[in-house]
């Protein structure tokens, strides 16, 4: 009873030795292949891309368990590049999208264009930019290289200029105020980019100028009709109005005296004509045109009861019908002298 008692002990022993413990079994294989793995990305190359790449996933025993499998997914994700494999089919490289470049600034001449300004006025010189981005507009001034504005700030002691934007908009302006014909000149749009990208604008001062036709005296028959033409030249716009004064008083179209007519003309010379008929001699005097944007003419008329031998109509001399036959007696008597002379 002993004997088989102690045969059997031997047998649960010797069945101990031979069945291993699979806890520790796995413990240590998983510890050999974490060693091998460590060995394998030492001794390869540095320079060989394979150096970094751990041992596939595919080749770990289900033995390992989660652990291991945690293990070296980490080792993958921390190669620096994902290699996603579907099937056989090649690999793609998964990589952060690439903004494209901001577009250049770019002038816009259409809205950028000369200026021409009346004198004593406003003139507004105007840049358009698109896609300004960081970039700052400037203007200057070439006839003296003179830096009037950098952005919204203006850099000159002359309080007549000044730089306008506002936030939402592409246009820089330059303002001018009571410009003057000393300001005309080339102006430059000057954008800070590398190299700077630039547009010239021309502003020309002009200074408008009004005169009326047969000035300063004109004589007129009574009872004919008075033409007063007065004639608006080099002005950037039609004046908005013209008026005339007869004495120091402003002629009334609807007065009792009747027969008063205005008729103007605007375009880039504008002209009004002033129509009196039957003209008497409480219309002699001086008459006065007033455009609205330009100084002021003037001319004397002087009606006349008599006609005169040589009376000026419109500046230029008017000759009697005695006058003309002494003229060609004189002629023919020449041509005969010359006749007999050959």
């Amino acid at each position: 009873m002993i004997r088989a008692v102690t045969r059997t002990e031997k047998q649960i022993n010797m069945s101990h030795r031979k069945t291993p413990d699979r806890s520790r079994g796995n413990e240590g294989w998983c510890r050999r292949l974490e060693t091998g793995m460590a060995s394998t990305q030492t001794h390869r190359p540095s320079g060989d891309p394979a150096s970094i790449m751990p041992t596939p996933v595919a080749s770990i025993p289900a033995k390992c368990g989660l652990g291991v499998f945690t293990l070296v997914l980490f080792n993958l994700l921390s190669t620096g590049d994902c290699h996603i494999r579907a099937g056989h089919g090649p690999h793609m490289d998964v990589h952060p999208p690439t903004l494209p470049p901001p577009l250049p600034p770019q002038l816009d001449p259409t809205h950028s264009t000369d200026v021409t300004a009346l004198a004593d006025k406003t003139a507004i010189l105007n840049c358009r930019v698109h896609n300004i981005a960081n970039n700052t507009v400037s203007w200057i001034r070439h006839r003296d290289i003179h830096l009037l504005t950098v952005g919204k700030y203006t850099y000159t002691s002359d309080q007549r200029f000044r730089a306008l934007h506002e936030d939402d908009s592409d246009d820089w302006v330059l303002k001018i105020n009571y410009v003057q014909t000393r300001d005309t000149g080339m102006y430059e749009c000057q954008i800070s980019t590398t190299p700077p990208l630039s547009h010239f604008i021309r502003l020309s001062v002009v200074k408008p100028y009004t005169h009326i036709l047969g000035g300063p005296d004109m004589y007129i028959n009574k009872g004919s009709t008075i033409n007063l033409t007065c004639v608006v030249e080099f002005s950037p716009e039609p004046p908005d109005f013209i008026y005339w004064n007869h004495n120091n008083k402003i002629i009334s179209y609807d007065s009792t005296r009747g027969g008063v007519t205005v008729i103007i003309e605007k375009g880039d010379v504008t002209t009004s004509s002033l129509l009196i008929q039957k003209a008497q001699a409480y219309d002699s005097g001086r008459y006065n045109c007033n455009p609205s944007n330009a100084a002021p003419a003037n001319v004397t008329v002087h009606v006349l009861n008599e006609h005169p031998a040589a009376m000026q109509h419109g500046g230029q001399g008017t000759y009697t019908s005695s006058s003309v036959r002494n003229i060609l007696t004189l002629l023919a008597l020449l041509v005969g002298v010359h006749t007999l002379l050959q």
